[in-house]
């Protein structure tokens, strides 16, 4: 795992957490300039999608917030101002959270879908997914001739969205193992986030509201006093297609 270290370091500290098997800095890429010259933003690298590490795979998700909490207690005294998680990297603002091995003050779940499962129903889950989406990640397109003229579909129907939200997951990594995306598929859906948590982290949810209602649900059962913040978006759209309005409401909450 590496941490890359950009913009105003006299700024409060933002830690910037990718989704699912993206690379950090196309992730990011559309927001970081905005970000740079109001804080000290910190971009995990997880084990096994950086290609200056090309040897090494994702563990499960405790291993890694268990790394990135070791960053933060060496590197900023075990205090970090805030943390956004794109999808996947929610869930990890939520582990960092709970387990309060740091202190956060402000924890921000993007459009983060919470889905937990058996290990028995994830193991399915993932073996299902990780043909389909693998290829996407090593060759940057489906191997499917048939899910590629699917996704030329929905680019029609959602002008602009789907080119934004692949642009984000960081285009063709040969350098990324099936493994590593295998295990933080799985790792993800199996590892639990606790109910009804009233701790001394603020949590913001951006809530894209065409994800649907359960979405909703699934944020009032893990957190007792969530604020919400709703976009008529669907998945991560505000931080893919309107970068300069996602930097405002996240200097909104954390400046």
């Amino acid at each position: 795992m590496k941490v890359y270290s950009l913009g105003n370091k006299a700024g409060p500290t933002l830690m910037l957490l990718p989704g699912t098997c993206c690379h950090w800095k196309s992730n990011f890429a559309p927001v970081l300039p905005l970000l740079e010259p109001h804080f000290h933003v910190l971009c995990v690298s997880y084990d096994g999608f950086d290609e200056t590490e090309p040897d090494t795979t994702f563990p499960t998700m405790e291993e890694e917030a268990a790394k990135i909490e070791a960053y933060i207690n060496e590197n900023l005294g075990g205090h970090l101002h805030a943390a956004y998680g794109c999808s996947l990297g929610g869930s990890f603002v939520g582990l960092l959270a709970a387990r309060q091995n740091i202190r956060l003050e402000i924890g921000i779940l993007g459009s983060s879908d919470l889905d937990q499962a058996s290990p028995f129903v994830a193991k399915l889950e993932t073996d299902i997914a990780l043909p389909l989406i693998y290829p996407v990640v090593r060759d940057g397109r489906f191997k499917s001739k048939l899910l590629n003229k699917k996704m030329e579909k929905r680019k029609q129907e959602m002008p602009g969205y789907v080119d934004k939200f692949m642009e984000i997951m960081g285009g063709a990594r040969p350098y990324v193992s099936l493994q590593s995306c295998k295990n933080q598929f799985y790792s993800d859906m199996i590892t639990p986030l606790p109910d009804h948590w009233d701790g001394p982290t603020a949590i913001h949810i951006f809530y894209a509201l065409k994800m649907g209602e359960k979405y909703r649900a699934r944020y009032a059962q893990h957190y007792a006093h969530p604020i919400i913040h709703e976009q008529d978006m669907q998945h991560e759209e505000l931080l893919a297609c309107h970068p300069e309005q996602w930097a405002a409401l996240v200097k909104e909450i954390c400046l």
